[in-house]
Parts: structure tokens; C-alpha cells; sequence
């Protein structure tokens, strides 16, 4: 009788627990197309966010190395959040300034009366600063895609000095370090 209980029991904590999850991943489960990695960091995005509520509110680490954790589950998690939003030109364009942008304009084409061509009314200058803000915004993106990889791989932490204390070494980061 205890093991149909303790089956049962543990049937309904699943089932409970798995509409919890359908409504935490509700919007990367709308976004998932098997074609487009948005929703896979969306994924890992709601995950990190969660654990790191957690772990920072119930962990049972010491505080040192569980908040190094939970800032650097942020960290990832916003780094995901800036790659999912695409919002590296507005990065670039607080270094750099606003890209210059006319309105489109149309003028008939030379080589066919029936078709328009747009006018291309940009300005040398405004093509070089414009280019530079894409390149900026470019470099940006792969600083930060760098950066998650390096904050998931985590630290080599075999090259720990061995006569230091191990938690004043850790920085938090590492994807296997990530429980609690």
C-alpha cells in the first residue's frame, strides 16, 4: 500500500510540477521552431533566471561563492537577453552615436521605365559612420556570445593554487558548478 501512495504521490508532484514549468517557459515554448535558435537560449534564459532566484533566496551554500553563482547566472542571463533582442546597433550607437538614416526615396530606373530605384541619398561621411556603427555593433555581439561561452565553460580549475583558499579563487562561473 505505501509503494501505490508513494507512486501516486510522486504522480501528482510531477504532473503539478510540469504545468508549473509549461507557464515559466510559456513563451519560449510559443517562439520554438525547429529552425531558429531563439527559443533554445530563451530556454536557457527562463532556466538561469530561475535558478538564480532560488539559489540566491534558499541556497544552502556559503555566501560567497553561492552570490558569485547567482551574479554570474545573471550575467548569462542578460547577455542571452541582449543576443534574443538583437540589441547590439543600439549598443554600438551609445559609443558611437545614432546611425544617420534617410527616408526611402524612389526615382525611375534608367534601364526600365516600368521600375523604380531607390535613391541612395547617404553622404560619404554618413556611409563611413554608418559602417562603423555595424562593424561596432558586430564586435559587440561577438565579445558577448564570448563572453556566455567563457561564463558556461567556467574556470579551469585545475590551475587553482592548491594552497589558497578554493572559494576566493572561484568566480562563479561554470555550468557544472551551477547547484545547490
Amino acid at each position: 500500500m505505501d509503494r501505490i501512495y508513494y507512486k501516486l504521490e510522486s504522480t501528482i508532484k510531477d504532473t503539478l510540477n510540469f504545468f508549473k514549468n509549461v507557464w515559466r517557459f510559456r513563451k519560449p515554448l510559443t517562439n520554438h521552431h525547429w529552425w531558429d535558435n531563439q527559443s533554445f537560449l530563451e530556454f536557457l534564459q527562463v532556466s538561469l533566471t530561475h535558478m538564480a532566484n532560488n539559489i540566491e533566496k534558499y541556497g544552502t551554500e556559503i555566501d560567497g561563492p553561492r552570490f558569485k553563482k547567482v551574479e554570474m547566472m545573471r550575467r548569462a542571463s542578460q547577455l542571452i537577453k541582449n543576443y534574443v533582442e538583437g540589441s547590439y546597433i543600439e549598443m554600438a550607437e551609445s559609443e558611437l552615436g545614432e546611425l544617420i538614416l534617410h527616408d526611402w526615396e524612389f526615382e525611375p530606373s534608367p534601364d526600365n521605365p516600368n521600375c523604380s530605384q531607390l535613391v541612395d541619398k547617404d553622404t560619404p561621411e554618413e556611409r563611413s559612420h554608418n559602417k562603423k556603427v555595424f562593424e561596432r555593433s558586430s564586435e559587440i555581439e561577438e565579445q558577448e556570445l564570448n563572453e556566455l561561452l567563457s561564463i558556461l565553460k567556467g574556470q579551469d580549475t585545475t590551475k587553482f593554487d592548491k594552497d589558497l583558499d578554493w572559494y576566493k579563487q572561484f568566480d562563479g562561473s561554470g555550468l557544472k558548478n551551477w547547484w545547490d
